[in-house]
């Protein structure tokens, strides 16, 4: 097969997306199909960072288009650099040749849209890898109201893409129903989670002696967050715990709450630190992926924090990495989750904890626990479900995905044949 792959983010960047995006790109070069990659030429958190315009890299064409870079201070910013990706995008995807297949993810938003007219000009089947929705998360965080001319323009793009869609890859079932809330058959609709990168992501016990003597954490008990630093993920109650944690009557002076990653909430969180005079928050940027099983496996006690508004609209792919090093999680948000539920499935000595937003004092409550907890927990206890969602268990899946739908096209293509051949001796 000859394939396109279409988002803003790919190696060597170490965002999420860009990390399952590259797993795929590499599973598929390896099976012999033929692999390009339109993306950006920048580092998403880092726009200073810049990559080769073109690039050979393990059998993948990668072609890395520019676009404006005016920081993420601002709506208005971020809307300029996304818009400018898109127009360039649009502009190097007509020059391009038709893809037996054609995969989009939804970074910048809407690049979908691009992918599925693409495939509709030029041939091929058409795959949307949903890895959030918008507009829904842009009106869920305020920053679009729900009815707005915008909000209703976008919306009637992102369900375009979805129509017109081989498969729909949805992250969770609670984004499935949303995305059948749009109109879309539930059978062209495949739930396929984020894999842990298991071949390289594991507990890695001199990587965690590394990280931890590189920023004076050797003698702490480290809460770890760690990934993007979004309003899709409020940090109030965890920071609001590390205050009470500083400053209780009894303050706790080995526990340090490291915020390993970026994005536009990670200044927010160097700003409480500083209001409230805490010097137990570290700030770090995203580790290299070299330096990645290291760094998850320095945590104590992971977090994963979920907006009550974002279930079914955005999917903390941090959960399978945790789970791959074994390290005990506190979640805070929701009930009702795609991370409640697979914390549920954790038995009672692995150390899940869960805690609603703004009940700070039973985040501090937990964390207290799992800090005497310590000694007495195994990192191997989720080994089982971690296996789950292993990258050997699920690439091989989305790949399937991909050759039976060239299967089916050729089927049809062969079928097809012997008609038009009959028709035309007969005429």
């Amino acid at each position: 097969m000859n394939i396109l792959l279409l988002n803003q983010c790919f190696y060597p960047d170490v965002v999420a997306t860009a990390q399952q995006l590259t797993d795929l790109a590499v599973g598929l070069a390896a099976e012999g199909h033929r692999v390009t990659v339109v993306t950006s030429d920048r580092g998403y958190d880092n726009p200073a960072q810049s990559f080769p315009r073109r690039e050979t890299w393990k059998g993948i064409d990668i072609i890395r288009i520019s676009s404006v870079s005016l920081g993420k201070n601002s709506r208005w910013r971020r809307a300029a650099n996304f818009g400018s990706f898109l127009m360039n995008c649009a502009l190097k995807l007509a020059t391009l040749p038709r893809f037996d297949v054609v995969v989009a993810l939804t970074s910048p938003p809407l690049i979908s849209f691009l992918g599925s007219l693409f495939a509709r000009i030029k041939g091929g089947r058409f795959f949307f890898w949903v890895m959030d929705l918008n507009p829904d998360e842009a009106v869920a965080a305020g920053w679009l109201k729900e009815n707005s001319v915008p909000a209703r323009m976008l919306g009637s793009l992102l369900r375009y893409s979805l129509l017109k869609a081989e498969k729909v890859i949805a992250l969770d079932h609670f984004m499935k129903e949303r995305i059948l809330g749009k109109g879309v058959a539930s059978e062209r609709v495949a739930v396929l989670p984020p894999w842990a990168h298991d071949e390289t992501v594991r507990f890695d016990d001199a990587g965690r002696r590394a990280f931890r003597a590189a920023h004076n954490l050797t003698e702490k008990f480290v809460v770890m967050y760690a990934g993007n630093h979004s309003p899709c993920h409020p940090l109030d109650t965890l920071l609001e715990a590390a205050r009470l944690i500083s400053s209780g009557s009894q303050p706790v002076p080995d526990i340090v709450f490291c915020f390993v990653g970026g994005g536009s909430e990670q200044k927010k969180v160097r700003e409480f630190a500083l209001r409230h005079g805490l010097d137990n928050i570290r700030c770090l940027p995203y580790q290299p992926f070299e330096m990645l099983a290291g760094s998850l496996s320095a945590a104590d006690l992971h977090t994963i924090v979920m907006g009550d508004k974002f279930v079914g609209i955005v999917h903390p792919s941090k959960l399978y990495n945790i789970l791959a090093v074994g390290s005990p999680l506190l979640y805070i948000g929701p009930l009702e989750s795609h991370i409640s539920e697979i914390a549920a499935q954790t038995n009672e000595s692995y150390g899940a904890y869960s805690a609603r937003h703004g009940d700070a004092e039973s985040v501090v409550e937990h964390i207290l626990d799992a800090a005497k907890q310590k000694t007495t927990r195994s990192r191997d206890q989720v080994s089982e479900l971690a296996d789950r969602f292993a990258k050997t268990n699920l690439l091989p899946q989305m790949i399937a995905l991909f050759r039976a739908q060239a299967t089916a096209e050729s089927e049809d293509s062969t079928h097809t044949k012997p008609a038009g051949y009959i028709s035309a001796a007969r005429g």
